[in-house]
């Protein structure tokens, strides 16, 4: 199967676009990373190609970063189906599955694993919030308002699922679709604004993030899914060894003071230790020196959480 991964990222995220690729390519990934981002390329890019509107990075022997620089001003947590649809549209027609990973996320396991799992539906990982019955009342809230829209509840869930993580096959992307249509459509009606990253947070429609509509859109559609726990992202400390997601409060790796945090009874997280195992190659993101005093942080951090955790 030929499969391409995407991912958007501004600012200092940059850091979790390398060592997602990083760890994707040690890995077994071989292929193309689509980058999606605005303001300024990786400092840790040294040469690039000229492309048809991107510019190449060559991270190792058949893996490259395509770089597409974005003028839009939606928050990237509400771009994501737009950003993999116009791959499908101008970048990368040929390409069989498309998985869309946050720059956040560490990857874990071999990259077959990935092409096997689109296979069999809609690839998609819980959420650390997991469980939402069908008869929740923000359900209900989504449904009524879908439905006045003219879009029908094809199935009921109990599930919730994390938006940091999606594959989905060309041949199901009626998905990205329908999760774009929902997105524009309840901004036009004054529902959402997509330039928030908090869409109608504790109010009607109760769409609290990105995630909420893309769990309506699954209700909406009957494409097969197939999906894993929340230990799929490593929440709740509990691994599966797929993925290591430093989502929602958590302090990025890259900006975590190890031993500061672990003395206030935060010790490092396996998100923490993923990171810090792929910083390095093939791509090097820090000085062998700045690498080695994260090496020793890590390892007196672990020592203090032994004995200081958070009540």
């Amino acid at each position: 199967m030929l499969a391409n991964i995407c991912t958007l990222f501004e600012r200092d995220y940059h850091y979790g676009v390398g060592v997602l690729v990083n760890s994707l390519y040690n890995h077994g990934f071989r292929g193309v990373v689509w980058v999606g981002y605005r303001g300024t390329l990786p400092p840790w890019i040294n040469s690039l190609k000229e492309g048809q509107g991107y510019q190449e990075f060559c991270v190792a022997e058949d893996c490259v970063i395509r770089f597409i620089k974005l003028t839009t001003s939606t928050f990237f947590s509400n771009y994501k189906p737009d950003f993999m649809l116009q791959l499908w549209e101008n970048y990368c027609p040929e390409v069989e599955a498309l998985f869309y990973f946050d720059p956040d996320i560490v990857n874990k396991r071999d990259w077959n694993f990935y092409t096997d799992w689109v296979n069999h539906g809609i690839a998609l990982c819980e959420d650390a919030y997991d469980y939402m019955p069908a008869n929740h009342p923000y359900r209900f809230a989504w449904k009524e308002l879908a439905e006045s829209y003219g879009f029908p509840c094809q199935r009921e869930l109990d599930r919730y699922y994390n938006t940091g993580f999606i594959g989905v096959k060309q041949s199901q992307k009626s998905i990205l679709l329908l999760w774009q249509k929902l997105l524009h459509t309840f901004e036009e009606a004054g529902y959402i604004n997509l330039q928030d990253f908090c869409l109608a947070f504790n109010r009607y429609p109760y769409f609290q993030t990105d995630q909420c509509v893309l769990n309506l859109a699954l209700m909406l559609s009957s494409e097969p899914l197939s999906t894993v726990s929340a230990m799929g992202m490593d929440f709740g400390g509990v691994s599966v060894d797929i993925m290591s997601h430093a989502s929602g409060s958590q302090i990025k790796p890259w900006r975590k003071q190890l031993i500061f945090n672990a003395l206030n009874g935060s010790p490092p997280t396996l998100t923490d230790k993923a990171y810090w195992q792929n910083t390095q190659t093939p791509m090097q993101l820090y000085s062998l020196w700045e690498y080695n005093q994260k090496k020793i942080a890590l390892r007196c951090a672990a020592g203090i959480g032994r004995f200081i955790r958070r009540s």
